[in-house]
């Protein structure tokens, strides 16, 4: 069995982040600091080639300022699945969090996903959109997923398949072996968490409109997520025959 150093790793994705990093990361720390915990925050500010995005230059300075800021900046061979496991491989937590690093999550969230895992001796927690900011497009792209989602993988109740942060256990994380590098790893992690019979909770957060660029999700993402559902569909299946 691994033995962790830390009690919490927060890995923040800050793709294009830039000027916004530097308060995010503080809002991070004075969450941390009030669970009086061991902690660590892993900057993913992976980047495009060609791109004149400053994250990585601006999250570097970060980790030099505190040694207890990670920070992992490649060139994208992915999306945010592979920026999600990018940081996963350098987290060193007994907990593992993941979060948006562009606002729209309050990062007090932080605090409560890690009090009920803690507290409840859960191997998962996760918020599920509860409010929300974010105008009829987003909400339509995540009822859309979600509704895919419960026809595919039907019995297993999860309000909000993308919602995030989401937090685990460091081995129980381990065991997922996560392959996905675009925008269903998040979906992927709930795959995951009902074939392996996961502990799991959900509760409910506030998601805010995001102000300083637009969406990520592109409507293509809806004939993305329905592929790969498919596809997992299909393994879930030749998993469950070797059983």
């Amino acid at each position: 069995m691994t033995l962790y150093k830390l009690d919490i790793s927060v890995v923040l994705l800050c793709y294009q982040t830039e000027d916004e990093a530097p308060s995010y990361v503080e809002e991070v720390k004075a969450c941390l600091i009030e669970l009086d915990v061991q902690w660590e925050i892993v900057l993913v500010a992976n980047y495009l080639v060609g791109s004149n995005d400053r994250t990585p230059e601006i999250a570097k300075n970060l980790s030099m300022q505190d040694s207890r800021v990670k920070v992992v900046a490649k060139e994208k061979k992915g999306m945010m699945g592979w920026d999600m496991k990018s940081g996963f491989e350098v987290a060193s937590g007994k907990t593992i969090v993941v979060m948006d690093g562009d606002g729209q999550y309050p990062f007090t969230d932080i605090k409560r996903v890690y009090k009920k895992l803690i507290d409840e001796d859960l191997d998962v927690v996760k918020t599920y959109r509860m409010k929300r900011g974010d105008g009829w497009y987003r909400r339509t792209l995540s009822g859309v997923f979600n509704f895919v989602f419960y026809v595919f993988f039907p019995g297993f109740s999860s309000q909000d398949v993308n919602s995030k942060p989401k937090i685990f256990k460091a081995d129980v994380l381990r065991k997922m072996e996560l392959i996905s590098d675009d925008w269903f790893i998040d979906a992927e992690i709930m795959i995951q968490v009902r074939r392996l019979k996961l502990n799991f909770l959900e509760i409910s957060t506030q998601f805010t409109k995001l102000e300083t660029r637009k969406s990520y999700v592109q409507p293509m993402a809806i004939i993305e997520f329905v592929v790969n559902m498919v596809l997992f569909r299909i393994r879930e299946s030749i998993f469950l025959l070797k059983k």
